[in-house]
Parts: structure tokens; sequence; C-alpha cells
């Protein structure tokens, strides 16, 4: 993977955009710091930093078609791409490296627009037809790959990451309310919506479709179906199911396995990332294989007992990388810096660390177990859904405002997501400013479209809450703020074998009751696992990852934290309201407090955050 910047228009200064450029390019250096590229004429302006993973010697960017009418940029992977070539030479084409993405070109050429569904992998992908004068964007199936755009003024920017065309004069530096209340509110922000008004990012399985002059088009290639419960399915026996996903999952592997370059494995001593080291083992059965795991010094955040089993079971060269309690501020900044959003948690320190680890030992893939939970029925949402169909009424709300809601919101009104919304309202007022309270109902993200409603309709609460999960959970913060932005601080790219359409459009076929026996989380996968991993890590208790929150860093004294809460700071800058964060901090301050993770939000984590935010992205204060 590697990074995008650009701008389409109706007529610029080439030796004008060519120096934009560079500045794009320079500020998203960490996502490809092997080489540059670079297309300028005066109507199209794209930028590339690689980070070498294939065809070392000849896969730089941008790549044409044999006529140079199309011009094109790819991040990420095409997994299959070796068909594509295959068919591609069979009708004529003629291609010259085997870079993964000299394909895209001649794939367009060939097939319009419908190309994309062609294409199996992680990726980002922007090209541009001279011939239609058309600009098209496109981002992979479950968003691993990030790709942002701005319009204005008859021209379209782009990015890899905001801060790249943040370089780009037509592109404007404020807050998106909406995007603040969606951190607040939801798991994380959700696409298309950002911190940056006016910067959109691609949803999961869209394209975007722009002509200079006009407005930028977009639609969707691909979404995930669940069936209706009330369907109809063929039902298999058991070992159907486990054979099946054993068999993708092998094959998932073996593709992320593609590189020129070493691949390593993050290794978390879980259910996920152990199953994936087993089948990454099997295939590579005499190479070295590198893992790479956080740890922290709290016996109750750490889980090196169990990693450094996996390793032994494994046979890796396993690096354990301690993350001491003052780095979690110490690095606090930067995280901000590279996720480009406010945070509810301190993990991405970990994390960012750990990327940082990687590079350290010269790695630059890794593979992860990021994907399981949303499709195997892993978290404790799951097991609640259960538990409210075994014992009717029990989630019902009380409150007539809150059933509404989630009727309004999930198509039912006893499903509960993340919280009870209308009460969290509430709080969500009592932080924010009084200039921000007066447009509250603008500015909650509730009232803003979130997902389909109609993709929701008759489906298993398990399908329902999965569904949910892919759209707000996963892409843009799973995926996005702690996974790839926390690898590519540090140019490294991971990949996601859990992440594979075949896999998870099949899981969709699956029954229910098989990914979630009883109260039992992730049931078809443990059977997966006991032929690949010791049973001491397929039963042991979940573990979510936490780490240090904002009552660590109170307890740190640090005058950089205490100067972001301040009452001075909270006023000028006018987001939040200072009594309350002055009742937070004395609160998050009394020793021996804890915060409940995650059935507790940390507020003031969020508030500093966003501080860090409008520091380092030179926002303005806000006015109403």
């Amino acid at each position: 993977m590697c990074g995008l910047a650009g701008f389409v228009g109706l007529r610029h200064d080439p030796r004008w955009a060519r120096k934009t450029l560079e500045a794009m390019g320079a500020v998203i250096a960490h996502r490809g710091p092997d080489s540059l590229g670079f297309h300028v004429d005066e109507a199209v302006a794209f930028g590339f930093t690689r980070l070498a993973i294939r065809d070392l010697a000849s896969g730089d960017q941008p790549m044409y078609d044999e006529s140079r009418q199309i011009v094109a940029m790819t991040t990420g992977e095409i997994y299959n791409y070796r068909q594509l070539r295959e068919l591609l030479v069979s009708r004529g084409h003629t291609l010259h490296t085997q870079c993964d993405t000299e394909v895209i070109p001649h794939l367009y050429e060939e097939f319009g627009r419908d190309f994309i569904g062609k294409l199996d992998g992680q990726f980002a992908i922007v090209l541009f037809d001279y011939r239609e004068r058309l600009f098209l964007a496109a981002r992979d199936h479950f968003g691993v790959t990030p790709l942002f755009y701005a319009h204005r003024d008859g021209e379209i920017v782009f990015g890899s990451e905001i801060k790249a065309m943040l370089e780009h004069p037509a592109v404007q530096r404020r807050v998106d309310l909406v995007g603040l209340d969606q951190v607040l509110t939801l798991p994380g922000l959700v696409s298309p919506r950002t911190m940056f008004e006016g910067v959109h990012s691609v949803p999961p399985g869209t394209a975007v479709e722009f002509r200079p002059g006009e407005t930028p088009k977009t639609w969707t290639y691909w979404d995930l179906a669940y069936p209706r419960a009330d369907a109809e399915l063929e039902r298999h026996d058991e070992s159907y199911y486990v054979d099946r996903v054993e068999e993708l999952l092998i094959r998932s592997v073996e593709k992320r396995l593609q590189s020129d370059v070493p691949v390593g494995l993050y290794l978390s001593g879980g259910l996920d990332s152990s199953l994936i080291g087993a089948v990454m083992r099997h295939l590579l059965p005499d190479s070295e294989i590198r893992s790479f795991a956080a740890a922290f010094p709290e016996r109750e955040l750490s889980e090196s007992d169990y990693q450094r089993l996996m390793s032994e079971v494994l046979d890796t060269a396993h690096c354990e990388r301690m993350v001491a309690d003052e780095e979690i501020g110490a690095r606090l900044r930067d995280v901000v810096w590279h996720t480009e959003c406010p945070l509810k948690e301190s993990y991405n320190s970990a994390a960012h660390a750990l990327s940082e680890a990687v590079q350290d030992a010269g790695v630059k893939v890794v593979l992860t177990g990021q994907g399981s939970d949303e499709f195997f029925g892993g978290y404790v949402g799951y097991r609640f859904d259960r538990f409210r169909r075994d014992q009717p009424g029990t989630a019902v709300s009380t409150d007539l405002a809150e059933a509404r809601l989630r009727a309004r919101l999930w198509g039912d009104e006893s499903f509960f997501y993340e919280r009870n919304d209308v009460e969290f309202r509430s709080v969500k007022a009592g932080l924010y400013s009084a200039a921000v309270r007066e447009r509250q109902h603008t500015v909650d993200c509730l009232e803003h479209p979130l997902v389909d409603r109609e993709r929701l309709t008759g489906l298993h609460d398990l399908h329902r809450r999965s569904y949910l999960d892919l759209k707000l959970r996963l892409g843009d913060h799973l995926l996005g703020d702690h996974g790839d932005r926390m690898t590519f601080s540090h140019s490294v790219e991971s990949r996601h074998p859990f992440l594979d359409r075949e896999l998870i459009e099949f899981l969709a076929t699956v029954p229910p009751d098989l990914k979630l026996q009883g109260l039992e989380e992730k049931y078809l996968l443990k059977q997966v696992a006991r032929n690949w991993i010791p049973g001491r890590i397929v039963d042991r208790e979940k573990f979510g990852f936490t780490a240090p929150g904002s009552p660590h860093l109170l307890r740190q004294d640090d005058p950089a934290i205490k100067a972001l809460l301040s009452r001075d700071r909270i006023e000028a800058d006018g987001y939040f309201d200072p009594d309350r964060v002055e009742r937070l901090v004395r609160q998050y301050s009394t020793p021996g407090f804890r915060i409940n993770v995650p059935f507790e939000t940390d507020l003031l984590m969020t508030v500093i955050t966003f501080n860090m935010l409008l520091d380092l992205y030179d926002l303005p204060a806000y006015t109403a």
C-alpha cells in the first residue's frame, strides 16, 4: 500500500500543480518512502508515494494503458492480478511489469467502470480517462484502504490522507461538528463523514465519478447482503461449515502472503491472530516468520503469556514491544496527527509503538486477525441480543422516545446497539458549549443518514448487528484510525485475511446459531481453530484491547495535558462547556477512579485529543 494525492479540474498551471503535488506528497511520505511519481498537465495532477512490496524494480506509478489515454494509480493490493493479467493478455493488451497496479488502466479500457467488480483485494484506485474527460475513484469492499476527496469550484481534490489535501488551497480547514458527534456517539467516524467540513471519505464498496466542472457522483458497487430471518435456506451439517471456512481461510491467507518482501504477523495471543499465524506457518513451513506483539506493565492489560505461548507453538522470531505507561501520553500527539480525528481511548498509542517496532525490524507487511468479531459474533453485543431473545422484554425501552429512535435507526425498537441514545444526548448536551447546544439537533449524528435501514429489514439479530458493525465500527474506526493510520505511520502495510470477500459472502449464508451457540461467541471459528492451535488459546475468555485512559493521563501531571483542559483553553475554543470539563477533570482525578470500557465513554479523552487535533491542523475556534 502507498499514498495517493492529486486534483482534477478545468485548467491549472502545470508548474504550480507540480509544486502543489510535491507538497501533498511530502506530508504523506510515511505511506510510501521508497519513491515518488507524478503525472501533471493542465487538467490532471496525480502524485504517488510508493512503499515497494511487489515488482520492486518496475512498479512505480502512475501507470497507463497502451495509448496513454488512461492514467491510473492504486494503493493496496490486487490479489487476483495474475488471473486478470492473463485475461488482459489474452485480449490483446500489452503489459510491461509484474506489478498488480498495471492491470487497472487496461481493465478499465476493457470493461469500463464495471472493472471494479472484478477486483479481489484491498485498494484505493483513482484514474482519469482523457477520452471521456472522466475521473473515477474507488475504495475496496471493506474499507481497508482509505481515500478522501473534496469538491469545490468545479475541481476535485483527493488523497489517501486528509493532511495531503490540506496542502491544496481549495481545501479549507473547518471542523465538522457532526463528525465530532459521531466520535462521541458511535465507535468512531463513519464514511462519508470526516472531522473536516467539506472533506468526504469514500465509503467502503463505493466509487466516485467526476467530470471537471460538474458535481461528483457516488455509487455502490458492493454491499454485504444477509438473508432475511424468515428465508428458507439450505442447511448443512456442522462439519460442512467448518471445512468450508477452513478452506476459504487458507486460501485467503495464501493470497495475502503474495509479496516480494518478508511478511510478518501481529500476534495478540487471542483466537484470531493465533489462527492466522497457524495457517501462515502451514503455508510457510520452512520460512522464518517475524511476529510482533504489544505488552503492558500492568498484568490486567497484558496478554504477553499467551503471545509467548503462540510464538513458541508457531516457531516465530518474536518481538514483544513493552509499552510503558509514560509512552501512552507521549505518543498521543503523533497518534492524533496520523488519525486526523479525536479518540475515545489510548490504545492507538500502543499500536503506534508496535508499528515502529515492525519498521525497526525491517518488515514492511504484517498479517492481522482483524475482522473476525464482526462476522463470527465475537462482541458482547451479540450475546446480549441472544439473551434478549431468550428473555422477551429485556431490552424494550420504557422511554417512548428511545424506542422510537431505535425503530427509526435500526428498524427495531428493542434493538440496543451501543447505548441508550436519548439519555446520551443529554450527556453530550452537557459536554458541548452553550453555542454548540443551540445547534444540537443539526449537530446530532443520529439525525443524519448512517446506514440504509432497508438493508436491516427482516434480518436475524446477529446479522443486523454484524451489518451495523461492518458499517459503523469496522471500516473507518478499526481499519482506519486504529489500523491503517497506525501501521502506515511507520511505513507498514497491514493485511487482514478474515476480510476476504469470498469468505465473508460465505459466512453470510451460515446459520446464526453456528456463529453464536447459546452464549458462546465465535462457536464456528473455534471449531475451525481446534484443528490448528492449542485449546488453551481457543477456549480462553475474550480479551478486549484496552490501554490506560484519561484518568491515567491526569495522574501523570503533564503540563501539556493540563493546558489542553484549562478553562481558558476550553472557553477560547468554544466547542465544550468549561464547567462540565472542570467537573470531569475533578471526577477523573479522584484516586482509584476507573472507566469501565467499553460500557462507559471516556469523555475527557475525546476532549484532549480533539484539542490536539485543533492545534495540529490549525483548525479555528467555534463560531456560530
